[in-house]
């Protein structure tokens, strides 16, 4: 019996070698045997980037593989807007992601933030909005304004914890991002503010 597991583990160890066309037709055997398994799906993704630029590749793969147990979606949106930025011919690649990112915002009960602000709408504000979902459903990202609208609201209700989560999730995309820093700064001094009460 062929266990996908086994084949995945050689495919990152050829992968983290460097041996990418290896990896590729590993990952290809391990989605014709689970064609739903959007991780799968990523990995030769990352293949495709390695070839063409060996460092990029590498790193987000590294950083898939370790966020990923943390935070699905979060991974599965930095790899969709790092893939954005990229500088090369991935209009593929990017459709790929972005039907992974579709049909994993479906699978794992998440909110598109647009569906969220109607929400809070409903709802009468954004801390009764947010304590209904937080620990059933995630609020999908998908622009860095809506990246920052959100921190901002989660700050100003007193979710620091998660606004720091969010905030450590986007660092890499969006580094020494100004705005980004604006906001670490107001979260310390919110957490500053609430310890002193």
């Amino acid at each position: 019996m062929i266990k996908v597991d086994d084949i995945i583990q050689q495919a990152n160890e050829l992968f983290t070698l460097g041996q990418y066309d290896k990896a590729l037709f590993l990952y290809s055997q391990a989605s014709s045997y689970e064609p739903t398994n959007v991780e799968y799906q990523l990995y030769a993704v990352f293949c495709d980037i390695a070839s063409e630029d060996d460092e990029k590749g590498q790193s987000l793969f590294e950083y898939f593989t370790i966020q990923k147990d943390i935070d699905f979606d979060h991974a599965i949106k930095y790899i969709q807007d790092t893939i954005g930025a990229y500088d090369g011919n991935n209009e593929l690649m990017m459709q790929i992601i972005k039907d992974i990112s579709t049909q994993n915002i479906e699978s794992l009960d998440a909110i598109d933030y647009i569906d969220f602000k109607e929400l809070v709408k409903s709802r009468g504000s954004f801390r009764i909005a947010y304590e209904d979902i937080m620990f059933s459903t995630k609020v999908a990202i998908k622009s860095k304004d809506e990246l920052l609208s959100f921190i901002n609201q989660l700050i100003d209700n007193n979710f620091i914890t998660t606004a720091y989560s969010y905030l450590e999730g986007f660092s890499n995309l969006f580094t020494y991002d100004q705005d980004l820093v604006d906001l670490y700064i107001k979260c310390e001094q919110k957490n500053n503010e609430n310890n002193e009460k």
